[in-house]
C-alpha cells in the first residue's frame, strides 16, 4: 500500500512538472534592453512608458488632490474625533468608506471623460492634444464648481500670471491648489456642525456629575453612550452620507 501510494505520489509529481515546463514554454519570452535609441519613434516610446509609470505612481495623490476625497475623508476623521470614540471605527475604515463614496461622487465626471476623451482617442478619433483636453475637461469643471472664487484669485495673484478671462484660461497648477483650500473650508464647516451636538451632550454631563460632586467619574465614559445613542436615534450615518453627498456641486 505504501508503495503504492509513493508511486502514485511520484507520477502526479512528474505530471505536475512536465505540465510546468509545457506552460512556461509557452509563456511569450519578455526582454528589457538599455541602449541608444535607433529612430524618433524609439524614444517617443521610452518616454511614454516614463510618463506612464509617473502617473501611476503619482495616482493615489491625484487621486486625494483632486476628488471629492477630501471632504469625505477630513469630516468622517472629525466624526469620529467629535464622538470621543478613539480609534472606532478604525482608520482603514473610514479610508474605505471615503473611497466607496468618492468612486459615488465622481462616477458621472469619470464616465464623461472616457466617452469624450479617452475613448475617442482609442478609437484614433482624436489626436493626442484633443483627447487631453476632452479628458481633463470634466475633471476641471468639477473643481471649478467646488471651488471658491477668492481661493482662486489667491493662487492666480502669487503665480503673477494674468487675470484668467475664461475658466478655460486657469491652468490645473493653479486650479488644484485652489481645489484643495477650498474642500478643506467647506469640511471645517461641515465638522463644525457636527461637533455643536455632542459638545452639548459633553457640557450637560459635566455639569452634572460637577453637581453631584462626582469629580473622580470622567465625564467622557459618561457622555459616551449618550452620543453613541444621539447618532443612533437620528440615523446619524443616513443623514451624515446624504449631506455629503449633497454637498457637491454638479458641474453644468
Amino acid at each position: 500500500m505504501k508503495r503504492f501510494v509513493r508511486r502514485s505520489f511520484v507520477a502526479l509529481a512528474l505530471t505536475l512538472l512536465s505540465g510546468g515546463v509545457a506552460f512556461a514554454q509557452s509563456i511569450p519570452k519578455i526582454s528589457i534592453q538599455v541602449g541608444d535609441a535607433q529612430t524618433g519613434g524609439d524614444m517617443s516610446t521610452t518616454l511614454h512608458i516614463v510618463i506612464l509609470m509617473t502617473v501611476l505612481t503619482l495616482a493615489p495623490s491625484i487621486l486625494i488632490m483632486t476628488t471629492s476625497f477630501i471632504r469625505i475623508v477630513v469630516v468622517l476623521s472629525f466624526l469620529r474625533h467629535a464622538m470621543g470614540t478613539n480609534q472606532l471605527p478604525p482608520n482603514q475604515l473610514i479610508i474605505s468608506l471615503s473611497l466607496i463614496l468618492t468612486f459615488f461622487v465622481m462616477a458621472p465626471t469619470a464616465q464623461r471623460s472616457y466617452q469624450d476623451g479617452v475613448k475617442p482617442y482609442l478609437e484614433e478619433k482624436l489626436s493626442k492634444d484633443e483627447a487631453y483636453d476632452k479628458t481633463v475637461g470634466p475633471w476641471r469643471e468639477f473643481m471649478l464648481a467646488q471651488t471658491r472664487e477668492k481661493d482662486l484669485a489667491l493662487f492666480v495673484g502669487l503665480s503673477g500670471m494674468e487675470q484668467p478671462r475664461t475658466p478655460d484660461d486657469i491652468p490645473l497648477h493653479v486650479l488644484i491648489p485652489g481645489f484643495v483650500i477650498s474642500e478643506l473650508r467647506i469640511s471645517f464647516q461641515i465638522a463644525f456642525i457636527i461637533f455643536v451636538p455632542f459638545l452639548a451632550i459633553d457640557m450637560v454631563v459635566s455639569s452634572v456629575l460637577m453637581s453631584m460632586g462626582m469629580m473622580m467619574l470622567p465625564p467622557v465614559m459618561v457622555s459616551l453612550p449618550f452620543k453613541i445613542l444621539l447618532f443612533v436615534l437620528v440615523d446619524g450615518w443616513y443623514l451624515l452620507v446624504k449631506s455629503l453627498v449633497e454637498s457637491f456641486r454638479v458641474a453644468g
